[in-house]
């Protein structure tokens, strides 16, 4: 029996996806031989207050406002000292950061006084249009300089990451991972007379989103009374969802979704509608996957190569007439929108496997 690997993976963002994929990848790794893992999670983290709250191993205090955060740095030397006293019983081998955050340099910080090296798995190389916060890619590349290895969810992040310098080189190697189908519980859709095809378009309502494209392709389709779409996300109140909004069979709720109502808005669907203009990869587009929900996304950035052999996912151009088509494809065939469920627990095994392996190599 070879020694025990003991990984410490953080990830300290409060709301979204983020934290969520942090468990998983930390349940995942724990189910390997041979490996520990141990969770830090914001002590404010949605996650936490969900049906489904992991196991957080080290709670760490954030922020809740513009105010809370510049408290947080201007007390960074007493953070840092604090929190790397709180790591040093757990003796991790190397840290994970899971998605970075603004507060993460804290904890390279910490991980420096202790001596133990960590990896940055990116999502976004770059912000989209309308989304991101003032410093937070600065903070990010800062964060990845001080790396023993920075990871990708994608190799079009990854071709991102070697270009800005921050991955790929001798003393900064790249690891490409995928992100896995991400599972949340599906209560049983309720028997009704309700036969419309169910298309879901969920997740932040920004322009990099395509909702644009969304509406116009919705407007040349015109009234179907067997079709019923829901948007359904938080944003800034925009013109494109004032024209979702008038259409016939088309509600648009903007607001924020509970995790533990992100089941039930999958359960409700038949398909989601991914129609960004651009994208790394979809944490919903996973969701989907997982829950055994058809997808059309249209050919941009990474999410091409996400959803290559995903079951049920269908293809088109970031264009409205190329949207246009995919939709009528998917009302014709509105029974197939039933694929199935992919096991999203083996699929994390094997990406915490890889994850495994790709540190192995970067620590010999």
């Amino acid at each position: 029996m070879g020694p025990c690997m003991r990984l410490l993976v953080w990830q300290w963002g409060r709301f979204g996806v983020a934290p969520r994929l942090a468990g998983l990848l930390a349940e995942a790794l724990c189910s390997l031989p041979h490996t520990e893992a141990l969770l830090s999670l914001s002590r404010g983290a949605e996650l936490l207050r969900s049906v489904a709250a992991p196991r957080c191993d080290l709670p760490v205090a954030t922020y809740e406002g513009p105010a809370s955060f510049a408290f947080r740095m201007a007390t960074a030397p007493f953070a840092v000292r604090d929190l790397a006293r709180r790591i040093a019983p757990l003796q991790p081998d190397i840290a994970v950061c899971v998605m970075p955050g603004l507060l993460d340099l804290l904890m390279a910080a910490a991980l420096r006084r202790q001596r133990i090296p960590f990896v940055v798995l990116v999502h976004d190389a770059d912000t989209h249009p309308g989304d991101g916060l003032p410093f937070q890619m600065w903070l990010q590349r800062a964060l990845c300089r001080r790396a023993a290895a920075v990871g990708a969810l994608t190799a079009h992040v990854g071709a991102q990451l070697r270009a800005q310098g921050l991955a790929g080189t001798p003393d900064r190697p790249l690891l490409l991972l995928s992100l896995p189908p991400v599972a949340f519980d599906i209560p049983p859709r309720p028997a009704t007379s309700d036969d419309r095809l169910r298309l879901l378009s969920f997740g932040r309502l920004l322009p990099y989103k395509g909702l644009d494209l969304l509406a116009e392709a919705l407007a040349s389709l015109g009234p179907r009374a067997d079709v019923a779409v829901r948007v359904v996300g938080s944003g800034p109140e925009s013109a494109t969802l004032d024209a979702l909004r008038a259409l016939p069979g088309v509600t648009v709720e903007n607001r924020w979704v509970p995790e533990d109502e992100i089941g039930a808005l999958l359960g409700w669907s038949d398909a989601l509608v991914l129609p960004y203009r651009e994208a790394s990869q979809s944490g919903v587009a996973a969701a989907a996957i997982a829950a055994g929900r058809r997808v059309l996304a249209t050919r941009v950035g990474g999410l091409e190569e996400q959803l290559a052999g995903a079951p049920g996912a269908v293809l088109c151009e970031p264009d409205p007439a190329s949207l246009l088509a995919a939709l009528r494809g998917l009302i014709a065939s509105p029974r197939e929108a039933a694929a199935t469920p992919t096991d999203a627990r083996e699929a994390w095994r094997e990406l915490a496997a890889s994850l495994l392996r790709q540190i192995e190599i970067v620590r010999a």
